[in-house]
């Protein structure tokens, strides 16, 4: 429990709520949920810069990393097919895979297929069921892709005044707004509470919020004295209560919550927006391939970690499809823009394509 790891460490309350929320982010669990530990070393065990637990902001937004990995493949030869969906996996007589069919009908064909698209997508959608073993199929179908995440991406015509550290005269960026900002997180009991709303089907009353401000930093991606807010909230149910569906009503309920909250810490937020776009887990999913929303591809719970992930005996990266290969989240050792997953499956591709 990630509650008894921090009392030991820690007297201070808020700050054990505060770095609790790296042990619930992404994730339908609450710090007192077994196994929510792991999900904090998961967040902190990386390192920017040589500096361990770091984390930092792209340049130019996080489209630019993409750009970046997108650009270095095609120096290598690599031929990129944007906006173009895969309608499933093409397999030999063999059952091996060849290629893939695209949404309109063109053929591309390879001695290797690397999904980085869920495991639910890959293998329940992609590949037709026959091919693949029954308790494999049973194993993607039963993987836990619950997620409490709405995203809020948030255009502000000024920076946000915080009554703890109000805004310089200037109005030039201070340190903290730099940072990664957690708000509700006053005690880990908020965090709970927040939860347990959410397990019976309704929005949190006081959601966990964490703010960031990459225009703090970045100034390019705002015009001069505006700002760009990304909030990364929960808990919201992809599921409402009673079967409610998550209208424009139910969404706009929930970011008029939100941004009450924020009120509550930054007196003149509300009246600072310009232009919200609200993500709700359904919202995720169909824009994103995130089953349910879920941020990993997957539940980063014990039980789905390590040799499980996506499936026992099929942790390597390969697949029951021969020649077909897992490289997302979904695979081991999980979400997070690290590219841990990619590398290791490239490595054991490289090994495979020797012996073609």
């Amino acid at each position: 429990l990630l509650g008894q790891i921090l009392d030991q460490w820690f007297e201070s309350e808020p700050l054990k709520a505060t770095l609790a929320t790296d042990a619930v982010i992404g994730a339908m669990a609450s710090p007192h949920t077994p196994g929510s530990g792991y999900v904090l070393l998961h967040h902190v065990m990386g390192e920017l810069e040589g500096q361990r637990g770091a984390w930092g902001y792209v340049a130019g937004g996080m489209g630019a990393l993409s750009q970046a990995i997108a650009h270095a493949a095609i120096a290598r030869g690599a031929h990129i097919f944007a906006e173009k969906e895969v309608c499933h996996v093409l397999l030999g007589r063999d059952g091996r895979a060849q290629g893939v069919v695209l949404q309109d009908g063109t053929e591309v064909r390879s001695k290797l297929v690397l999904s980085n698209a869920s495991p639910q997508i890959t293998f329940l959608e992609l590949i037709p069921q026959e091919q693949l073993p029954k308790d494999f199929v049973q194993r993607i179908q039963q993987v836990d892709t619950c997620s409490p995440v709405t995203k809020i991406n948030v255009a502000v015509d000024r920076l946000p005044s915080f009554l703890a550290a109000p805004n310089a005269c200037d109005g030039q960026p201070l340190p903290h707004h730099q940072c990664s900002i957690h708000l509700n997180c006053e005690g880990t009991h908020l965090l709970h509470q927040a939860f347990t709303e959410a397990t019976h089907g309704h929005p949190s009353n006081r959601p966990m919020i964490e703010l960031c401000i990459p225009s703090a930093l970045d100034p390019g991606l705002a015009p001069q004295g505006c700002h760009v807010i990304s909030l990364f909230t929960q808990y919201t149910p992809s599921m409402l209560a009673g079967g409610q569906p998550w209208d424009e009503q139910a969404k706009n309920a929930y970011a008029d919550r939100v941004f009450d909250c924020i009120e509550d810490y930054a007196p003149g937020f509300k009246a600072s927006v310009i232009g919200r776009d609200i993500l709700t887990p359904p919202d995720l999913e169909r824009i994103f391939g995130l089953p349910g929303g879920n941020i990993f591809h997957g539940a980063m719970s014990l039980d789905q970690l390590y040799f499980t992930r996506p499936a026992p005996s099929y942790s390597g990266y390969r697949s029951p499809i021969p020649g077909l290969y897992l490289c997302g989240s979904g695979a081991h050792p999980g979400g997070g823009v690290m590219g841990a997953a990619g590398r290791n499956a490239a490595q054991v591709v490289l090994k495979d394509f020797r012996r073609f």
